[in-house]
């Protein structure tokens, strides 16, 4: 064994993948992961544990994989994490812990999510649940929002003893873990639910079809119904689209609603009462992860799939391994390329895409190389299906419904880095809606400092 190169992990073939929604990735097995963790040095101070946003004692649970004990390894992890399954498939490791592995110094990285996802996935397969609270305190807090930061504060704030219920706006609880990454990255049944269902172990309640702002307010849950302090985990999911000529046609999505429809309401599933306009030619506008998942859901539901990004592919924002499967699959990439016009034909339907050439200038405010419009470079994409995939922001229902609640110009909520305290007495803030669009693990990050922050605050209020 080469203790420079990481044990490679087995795939489906693309030309397989890009016809189905199974998992793409297998991961390891048992003699694999032992051979992975064996290449862990055990470093005395280990950069990688900076390096996750939720500080995993990560040479900790290697170390038992390489001993053999998964359990133990699965028990690690979970003082640390509620959702070590999903982040060992979708956490973009290798700009967090996985950078600042020493091995990787001289040779390839350990491979630590994949370790985590291993061990995760044993753990399910073995019905091994996670340990529960030994007191709790009877302290009400409520959670708004069932993705990765409300799930991650729940489950915090539940093994500290406190009494948590989540109030979910969907019919279905997990957020952006259920509706908005594809099932060929992130299985439902298996992997998500299960995660959820450990956290609801933990003696955490979830009430879905909640629209706090319309349901019930912030005010009402604290003033009427007991609650001693809240936190708003509930995302970003309001759209953004480039504002030009051509953007309301038939055919036209963003690429929330196509996720959505194919995750969430099984649009792909010909017995679900939920058609989504797959397209026959479809072009992806953006760059990042969620452009490469709606793009490689449009080619598994048959369709000649562009990505079109105004930078090149060095500026790509998505994962390098996103980028790698969404090439191997065979989605073309239309790079130094920006949309000018979407086409429209005299039934309203979306025909085709007028872009423009770009070229890279001097850094913008974001240390990027600002994208300059090629002279005499315009040329038209025949298409019948656009999907504008540019970032979300959050929905201002929340914020424009409870008193005292400060929010920015991005119509983000402020909140304190540390605490996820917000400018309203006892309530707390963290994930997208704070951030705007980011990822699963800065998300949990997030709940995990606004459970901490949420207990310091009650212990204190309560004493």
């Amino acid at each position: 064994m080469d203790v420079l190169k990481k044990v490679p992990v087995r795939e489906q073939d693309p030309k397989v993948r890009a016809t189905n929604f199974s998992e793409v990735c297998y991961g390891y097995n048992l003699e694999e992961a032992q051979a992975e963790a064996s290449r862990c040095i055990q470093c005395k101070n280990p950069k990688c544990v900076s390096g996750c946003p939720v500080s995993i004692d990560i040479p900790g649970f290697i170390k038992e994989i390489g001993n053999g004990d998964v359990e133990a390894a699965f028990k690690v992890i979970g003082k640390y994490s509620a959702l070590p399954a999903v982040c060992g498939r979708v956490c973009p490791q290798e700009s967090q812990c996985e950078e600042r592995c020493i091995r990787g110094i001289k040779g390839e990285a350990v491979s630590i999510g994949k370790l985590e996802r291993f061990a995760a996935d044993w753990a399910r397969e073995h019905n091994i649940a996670p340990e529960m609270p030994e007191l709790t305190n009877g302290i009400k807090v409520a959670v708004i929002g069932s993705g990765p930061a409300g799930l991650t504060c729940a489950g915090d704030l539940a093994k500290m003893g406190y009494d948590v219920t989540i109030f979910e706006a969907l019919h279905e609880p997990g957020g952006v873990l259920v509706y908005g990454i594809p099932e060929f990255r992130l299985p439902k049944d298996t992997v998500v639910r299960t995660e959820i269902e450990n956290v609801k172990a933990l003696g955490v309640k979830i009430e879905t079809n909640v629209i706090i702002g319309k349901s019930i307010t912030i005010d009402e849950l604290m003033e009427e119904e007991g609650f001693q302090a809240v936190f708003i985990g509930s995302g970003a999911g309001l759209p953004k689209f480039m504002g030009i000529p051509g953007e309301n046609a038939n055919g036209v999505f963003s690429a929330n609603e196509y996720l959505t429809r194919n995750n969430l309401m099984k649009a792909f599933d010909a017995e679900y009462d939920t058609p989504i306009i797959a397209g026959t030619k479809v072009a992806v506008v953006g760059g990042g992860n969620v452009a490469m998942d709606a793009a490689r859901t449009a080619l598994r539901l048959g369709a000649q799939v562009y990505i079109v990004y105004r930078r090149s592919e060095a500026e790509l924002p998505a994962r390098v391994e996103e980028v790698h499967h969404a090439k191997e699959e065979g989605i073309i990439f239309k790079l130094l390329t920006n949309p000018v016009e979407i086409l429209v034909n005299d039934n309203g339907w979306v025909s085709g895409m007028r872009c423009i050439e770009m070229e890279l200038g001097e850094p913008d405010a974001s240390g990027r190389r600002r994208p300059i419009e090629k002279k005499d470079s315009e040329f038209v994409l025949e298409l019948d299906t656009v999907i504008m995939s540019l970032g979300t922001s959050p929905n201002p229902l929340i914020s424009s419904t409870t008193k005292g609640l400060e929010i920015n110009r991005h119509k983000c909520i402020v909140a304190d880095e540390t605490t996820g305290l917000t400018s309203r007495e006892g309530v707390f803030a963290g994930g997208d809606a704070v951030t705007g669009a980011a990822t699963v693990i800065l998300a949990m990050g997030a709940g995990k400092a606004a459970a901490k922050g949420i207990d310091e605050y009650l212990k204190a209020k309560n004493n």
